[in-house]
């Protein structure tokens, strides 16, 4: 892999990052902190410290991650016959849409199945909403893969994968915000916007698990996933995890699957804390709690 090609894949995030750091500069002046009003609005220092510790680590998971499937994808690439071009606009719609369509489906995925939610619940653990919290991002990063294996296999030259899934992370710090109220119908039809979004962070019961899409919300509409924002959410975990240290919040629920599998007296009990919904417990199985 020659240099100019790995700089190519990374060039979206590494040209938003300034940005991302302006446009949190800005939340923060704009933001009133904590008051009994607006509770857990705005920003509290340890905890956007936190998201951004967590931020920053995801950039180096993020690297292993692409060089470990690069080498898969490319592999799978060769074997069709058919290659789609990367210079044309209806080749990139494409992309965008099915990248989009494969967020959807794992972020779904990473909310129905324990062992993806033990990854992608950090992102979820602030009781706070704004730009900083967009940030705050898991390091483990492995079931994208899963959901894009198909991509390659359709003719589309690898490093497009990369190049849209950027495009589609960037579009969503934009929607982690509570300045931004409901926009015209037209766009909160098509668009995820920051109140579908607000309402996915929600902890509140009727915002669980709705509103997983990236940037276009109509999966959610076709796949019966979504949710209008009723009123302001009590953003954070059913349970809050009430700490900052990074490797709790990365790797706690991982460590609280291993207790509950070695507690566990049968295969399909274990096999229902791996791979059960979060909350899945033998006696209520069919009870998803978080």
């Amino acid at each position: 892999m020659d240099a100019p090609f790995w700089a190519e894949i990374n060039v979206p995030l590494l040209v938003a990052l300034p940005f991302f750091l302006l446009f949190i500069g800005i939340e923060v002046f704009t933001l009133t902190h904590d008051d009994s009003e607006n509770p857990r609005r705005g920003y509290l220092f340890r905890d956007a410290r936190t998201s951004i510790s967590m931020g920053l680590g995801s950039l180096v998971s993020m690297v292993i991650f692409k060089l470990a499937t690069l080498v898969v994808y490319v592999a799978l690439w060769q074997l069709v016959p058919w290659k789609l071009p990367a210079d044309t606009w209806w080749s990139w719609a494409a992309m965008l849409v099915l990248v989009d369509v494969g967020w959807y489906f794992n972020h779904r995925f990473a909310h129905r199945v324990r062992i993806a939610w033990a990854g992608h619940q950090a992102h979820h653990s602030s009781e706070y909403f704004n730009f900083g919290t967009a940030l705050r991002q898991k390091w483990n990063p492995w079931s994208e893969a899963l959901f894009w294996l198909p991509l390659p296999l359709l003719g589309f030259p690898p490093w497009m994968i990369y190049i849209a899934f950027s495009v589609n992370l960037i579009y969503q710090f934009f929607i982690h915000t509570e300045t931004v109220g409901k926009l015209p119908a037209p766009i909160e039809f098509v668009f995820n916007t920051p109140s579908h979004h607000r309402v996915h962070h929600g902890s509140d019961p009727e915002y669980l698990d709705k509103n997983y899409g990236g940037i276009l919300i109509i999966w959610d509409r076709m796949f019966g996933s979504f949710q209008e924002e009723l009123h302001r959410p009590r953003y954070g975990l059913t349970k809050p995890v009430n700490t900052y240290n990074l490797l709790k919040l990365q790797y706690g629920e991982y460590g609280r699957i291993i207790t509950d599998v070695r507690r566990a007296q049968t295969w399909r009990h274990r096999l229902g804390y791996v791979f059960g919904p979060p909350g899945w417990e033998p006696a209520a199985r069919d009870t998803v709690a978080r």
